[in-house]
C-alpha cells in the first residue's frame, strides 16, 4: 500500500461480531475520489471481531487493524490519530450507517475553509419495536436536549459539538486528540477545545447518519447514567458546554426523590412539581399519537422517564464523584444554555 493517503477512518471496536461485517462493508463503499484508509482499532474483543477484522484486511489493503489494550474509545482513537497516514482524520462508529459521500462531503467542506471540524446530523432509527420506540423518543424535544445536530438539516448550521466526524489531521495533533480521561463525552471535551481556541464546527445536511439506538430501558438507562456521570466532568472543564436544559433532568430526579422522602410541606410542593413533569411527558406523547401510532406514543412517557431519571442521576452521582458544577450551573442558569 502506498504511503500517500488523503483521508483516515479511525473505527473503534470491541465485541461486534453481530454487526461488523456488513457495517465495514458499508464503509468500505464509500464513494469518495481520493485514497482512503480504515483502521479499525480493536480492544481485545472475545468474539469473533477480530477474525473478521483479519478477514477484511487480507481482502482490501485499505483496512489496517490495531490493538488497543486500555480497551476505551478515546484510547482507540489516539492509537488510531499516531497510526493515520491521511492529511484528514474521520471518525466512524460500528453502529451507524453513513450515506456514501459522507467522506467525500466531510473533506470537500473542509477543503472550503473557514471550520475545523465538519459532521451531519445523528438521526436515530430502530431496527425492532425497542429501538424504534426509543428512536422516536429522541426525535422528540424532550428526548434532544436541545442539541441541533440531532434534528435533520435542510442547511448547514454552527454547532457547539458533532457526531463522529472529519477533521485536517492537524487539528486533531494541535489539540492532542482526545483527552483519555474522557471515558465518555470525549468528543464535546474536544469540541470545547476546539472552539475555545476559535476553531468553528458545522453540520451540514449531506453527512447525516443514521444510527440504531438501545433497545431495552435497561440498557438506555445505563447509557443516560453514563451520560449524565460525564456531562459533570465536562462541565467542570468548560463551563460554557453546560446548556439549561441539561439541568432539567437532576432537578427532576431531585424533585422525585422530594415526592417520597422530603418533609411533608416539602414533599406536597415536590408532588406537584411531579404532577406538572407528568403532565408535560403526556401532553408530548399525545403529540406523538397524531402520527397514528397511538400505541406507540402511549409508551414515550415511561421511555422518556427512564432517558430523564437515570441522566439526572448520573448528573448528582458526577455532582458528588467530580464535584457540583457551580460555575456552569450559574452560566447556563443566567444566559439560557
Amino acid at each position: 500500500m502506498t504511503d500517500q493517503v488523503d483521508v483516515s477512518v479511525l473505527i473503534p471496536v470491541l465485541n461486534e461480531e453481530a454487526h461488523l461485517r456488513s457495517a465495514a462493508e458499508a464503509m468500505l463503499a464509500q464513494q469518495f475520489p481520493g485514497r482512503a484508509e480504515f483502521l479499525f482499532i480493536d480492544g481485545g474483543s472475545d468474539d469473533a471481531s477480530v477474525a473478521i477484522l483479519h478477514e477484511l484486511a487480507a481482502a482490501d489493503d485499505r483496512v489496517r487493524v490495531l490493538a488497543n489494550p486500555a480497551r476505551r474509545t478515546p484510547h482507540a482513537l489516539n492509537i488510531g490519530l499516531r497510526a493515520a497516514r491521511g492529511t484528514f482524520v474521520a471518525r466512524m462508529d460500528a453502529h451507524t450507517l453513513y450515506p456514501p459521500r459522507y467522506l467525500a462531503s466531510g473533506v470537500q467542506r473542509l477543503r472550503r475553509g473557514d471550520c475545523e471540524w465538519v459532521s451531519g446530523p445523528q438521526l436515530a432509527v430502530g431496527v425492532d419495536r425497542g429501538s424504534r420506540l426509543v428512536a422516536r423518543a429522541l426525535g422528540a424535544s424532550l428526548g434532544k436536549g436541545g442539541a441541533r445536530f440531532r434534528d435533520a438539516l435542510e442547511q448547514e448550521h454552527e454547532v457547539d459539538t458533532g457526531f463522529t466526524g472529519i477533521w485536517h489531521r492537524e487539528t486533531l495533533e494541535r489539540h492532542h486528540g482526545w483527552d483519555e480521561e474522557w471515558l465518555n463525552d470525549q468528543d464535546l471535551e474536544l469540541a470545547a477545545r476546539i472552539r475555545k481556541a476559535g476553531g468553528r464546527i458545522v453540520c451540514i445536511p449531506e453527512m447525516a447518519a443514521e444510527y440504531v439506538p438501545r433497545s431495552t430501558l435497561r440498557a438506555l438507562a445505563r447509557q443516560y447514567l453514563t451520560y449524565g456521570t460525564y456531562r459533570v466532568k465536562t462541565a467542570r472543564r468548560h463551563p460554557e458546554t453546560l446548556r439549561r436544559s441539561q439541568l432539567l433532568p437532576p432537578l427532576v430526579t431531585v424533585t422525585a426523590a422530594g415526592a417520597v422522602a422530603a418533609p411533608t410541606r416539602v414533599r406536597r410542593l415536590a408532588r406537584v412539581g411531579l404532577a406538572l413533569y407528568a403532565g408535560a411527558l403526556a401532553v408530548s406523547a399525545a403529540r406523538a399519537a397524531e402520527d397514528g401510532r397511538p400505541a406507540d406514543a402511549a409508551a414515550l412517557p415511561g421511555v422518556w422517564a427512564v432517558m430523564h431519571l437515570s441522566y439526572g442521576v448520573g448528573f448528582l452521582r458526577g455532582s458528588a464523584r467530580y464535584g457540583p458544577p457551580l460555575r456552569a450551573v450559574r452560566r447556563a442558569a443566567r444566559l439560557g444554555g
